[in-house]
């Protein structure tokens, strides 16, 4: 990593809204962004498309060390070929959270990820991003909501996609990926000690966005 690129990171669980926020800001601040759930989710979906099991370590480890892949702002290749919707899906964010539990995928995606630290800047949100990726982040953010306002947003979010939505559903799913992502043995899901609270159960997007960029504001050299 290089030090002396400034890196932001937003850590959270799953539809906490850490994604809009993060791109929000790097377009404010004319930051880089890596949403290092993508790179999860495309390591699933092309181990789906490979025929490999989620939890055959080896062999998705392998996967994610050679993932061709492509951001083209909301636009993601792998090997050519859009899967930017494919990749949203919710059996994506099973395999994701799958995946992210193995210790060797996430070793194959570790300098990858760091790779993105670039001038003038970078944004990062995911789950391990101010922990492991980038310990020494100046600025370390832990976003989050209540299961229930999350589950709303992403129950709205498949309506206005059009895709087929159980809110039960949604909510059981993202407390079990919460589960799933706290207890894992690597890299486990949680608020750092240096890491600012961001609750936005209440919060509008330009609210979180404004947050983010006082902080960071108050971290910059007078």
């Amino acid at each position: 990593m290089n030090q002396h690129v400034p890196v932001i990171t937003i850590d959270g669980p799953s539809a906490s809204g850490k994604g809009t926020v993060a791109q929000r800001v790097a377009a404010v601040l004319g930051f880089h962004y890596l949403d290092s759930g993508a790179l999860y989710r495309l390591t699933a979906l092309a181990a789906q498309y490979r025929r490999v099991n989620w939890k055959d370590e080896p062999f998705v480890a392998e996967i994610a060390a050679g993932i061709d892949v492509i951001f083209e702002g909301e636009r993601v290749l792998l090997a050519g070929n859009d899967v930017s919707l494919a990749i949203r899906s919710e059996e994506m964010g099973v395999g994701a959270s799958t995946v992210a539990a193995l210790p060797a995928v996430r070793v194959a995606l570790l300098e990858r990820q760091r790779a993105f630290a670039q001038k003038p800047g970078l944004l990062a949100d995911g789950r391990d991003m101010g922990s492991v990726v980038f310990p020494q982040a100046p600025l370390k953010i832990f976003l989050t909501a209540t299961a229930a306002v999350r589950a709303e947003r992403r129950y709205k979010q498949l309506i206005a996609r059009g895709e087929p939505a159980d809110l039960a559903a949604i909510t059981a799913e993202l407390e079990a990926r919460d589960e799933r992502d706290r207890v894992r043995a690597v890299a486990p899901l949680q608020q750092l000690p240096d890491a600012l609270l961001l609750e936005t159960s209440n919060l509008t997007i330009e609210q979180a966005v404004a947050q983010v960029l006082a902080w960071w504001q108050a971290r910059m050299p007078k």
